[in-house]
């Protein structure tokens, strides 16, 4: 006795829509920065975007993966940050245009978003531990990796990148907070001046 056995194909998942997911991570970012991380939810997160929670699961798979995705394209261009730079004035000059001079609205979102997600990773277990983690320690790196090559008898360069790094985000926060870009500005200054060795002429080594 022949049985005749039914073979059903699985449907082939339709591409995702690139473009259309690089938009809803620029509203997700958007988004964040006009409600906050805290107690975010996709329902009205959706609404805002002009799309619904399931579509949003389907391009991200959960809130958390969307949010770290967002996150991802905040990440700033650590490689356009210290290109081209030959000696200790042009770093002092490009750090201060960077973090004392910059006041566009993307960047104030993009900071305040940044400061929401290092506040949040401090929670036990939290979901973006991992990423700002990250974040912290790649900028930390990467300005090491410029003070050693721009200044090879520096005593500890990274600390001298720890304290930059870690003390320009809290006056970031500070402006942030406060909107007093003046004297905020007047101390990112001078404490990019204090912790930046006198000018060094010599050649970077590679």
């Amino acid at each position: 006795m022949n049985t005749c056995t039914k073979r059903y194909s699985q449907p082939v998942p339709r591409p995702l829509d690139q473009a259309r997911r690089a938009a809803l991570l620029a509203g997700v970012i958007a988004y964040i920065g006009d409600h906050g991380l805290v107690e975010l939810s996709l329902r009205p997160l959706a609404d805002y975007l002009g799309t619904s929670s399931r579509m949003l699961i389907h391009y991200f798979g959960s809130k958390e993966q969307m949010l770290i995705a967002a996150l991802e394209t905040q990440r700033p261009d650590i490689a356009g940050l210290f290109a081209g730079v030959i000696d200790i004035d042009m770093l002092r000059r490009r750090m201060i245009e960077s973090f004392c001079v910059n006041t566009t609205s993307d960047w104030v979102t993009s900071t305040g978003v940044l400061m929401q997600v290092l506040g949040v990773s401090t929670v036990p277990a939290s979901p973006f531990s991992a990423y700002a983690n990250d974040a912290v320690h790649i900028l930390i790196h990467a300005l090491t990796d410029v003070l050693q090559s721009l200044d090879p008898d520096l005593p500890d360069p990274e600390s001298t990148a720890t304290l930059l790094i870690s003390g320009i985000r809290g006056l970031l926060q500070d402006r942030l907070v406060t909107g007093d870009t003046t004297r905020v500005s007047k101390a990112a200054r001078l404490l990019i001046n204090q912790c930046l060795p006198p000018t060094n002429t010599r050649t970077p080594t590679h």
